[in-house]
């Protein structure tokens, strides 16, 4: 059979997923380099896709496509913050649990996020509700090694028990543990530290800061599928000013049309240490930590649906839909989360 040697342009994300779908069986020869890619083809192009034989091989060639092997350097002076890596770009980022639910991906982004939380009775205070403005920022260093800045914002509130403020600020470090783009599998671990920079009457500033210690991985589930994990240990400096906190989130998400992905979220914070700085024994969440008595061995667990649509492959905007699922709920009655990421 005849062989043909093919060099095309550089593809990432969809276009490079979408470009496979049209070819046959493709054997991958080499990655030249960042701009171009030396291709082998099995046999001669036609004109609808033919599935190709081994596992996950058609996600093999994507990967190599998408410039797994090499990336083109950085964004800013010297090359101090790199591109995002373009091997998992038919991920979506998770929603719920803004603060803590991370990424494993080595991403270079901006994430605007809206929130809108509705409260419930609390300490004889009518139901009402927040609203959250917030911005995050990630930055890629190294190929494993990206700066995280994920807690920061202005909280808009009409009720009595919390003021308009700033929320506290957090930033911290994530490594790519593992990785193995030809499978769709990936790990990553990481350090935060919240400062207690907010405003007090927004019931943000308590304590001396707390550290987030976790974990977060990923893996592609078929040709449509992806299901990302992460957890971590909320560990306060003052453990009577904050609570001590374990929490666990889930990501499972569907490609349903070619940008468009339906998805399900799932939240669990486990209280592992009472406080005495709060009045009431009222669990916070993942936006608030109040150092409240008597919640020692709580669960709060939320769950979440929502819709994600990807106009490109570097934008991504979402909403979704969240609510307790566990009798004691805290200070959630139920939640919208919309956001917009531009990622580079």
């Amino acid at each position: 059979m005849e062989r043909r040697k093919i060099t095309g342009p550089f593809f990432t994300g969809h276009s490079a997923i979408e470009f496979i779908y049209k070819l046959p069986a493709l054997q991958v020869q080499r990655l030249c380099n960042c701009d171009h890619l030396e291709l082998a083809l099995a046999n001669t192009l036609v004109g609808r896709f033919r599935t190709v034989t081994g596992r996950n091989v058609n996600w093999r060639v994507g990967a190599l496509l998408a410039g797994c092997g090499k990336r083109c350097g950085g964004l800013l002076g010297f090359g101090l913050i790199k591109q995002s890596e373009h091997c998992y770009d038919d991920f979506i980022s998770p929603m719920t649990n803004p603060v803590y639910f991370e990424d494993p991906r080595q991403l270079t982004e901006a994430r605007a996020i809206f929130i809108d939380h509705k409260l419930p009775v609390l300490l004889g205070a009518p139901a009402g509700e927040i609203q959250l403005f917030a911005l995050q920022v990630r930055a890629r260093l190294t190929d494993r090694l990206s700066l995280i800045a994920v807690k920061d914002g202005y909280v808009d509130s009409s009720s009595p028990l919390i003021q308009n403020g700033w929320a506290d600020i957090g930033a911290g470090l994530k490594y790519s543990l593992y990785r193995d783009a030809c499978a769709g599998r990936l790990l990553s671990g990481g350090v935060r530290f919240e400062t207690y920079s907010g405003r007090r009457t927004t019931l943000q500033g308590n304590g001396d800061g707390v550290f987030d210690v976790f974990l977060s991985g990923a893996t592609r589930i078929g040709s449509q599928g992806h299901y990302m994990t992460s957890s971590g240990f909320i560990l306060p400096v003052d453990s009577q000013a904050e609570n001590q906190m374990f929490y666990w989130s889930n990501h499972l998400d569907r490609r349903i049309r070619n940008r468009l992905y339906a998805f399900t979220e799932l939240n669990w914070f486990n209280y592992m240490k009472d406080g005495s700085a709060f009045p009431a024994p009222i669990e916070g969440g993942d936006l608030f930590n109040f150092g409240s008595p008597g919640v020692k061995g709580n669960n709060l667990v939320t769950n979440a649906v929502g819709l994600k649509f990807k106009p490109r492959s570097n934008i991504e905007t979402g909403v979704a839909l969240e609510y307790p699922l566990t009798e004691r709920r805290g200070v959630l009655a139920n939640r919208l989360t919309a956001d917009m990421i531009i990622r580079f």
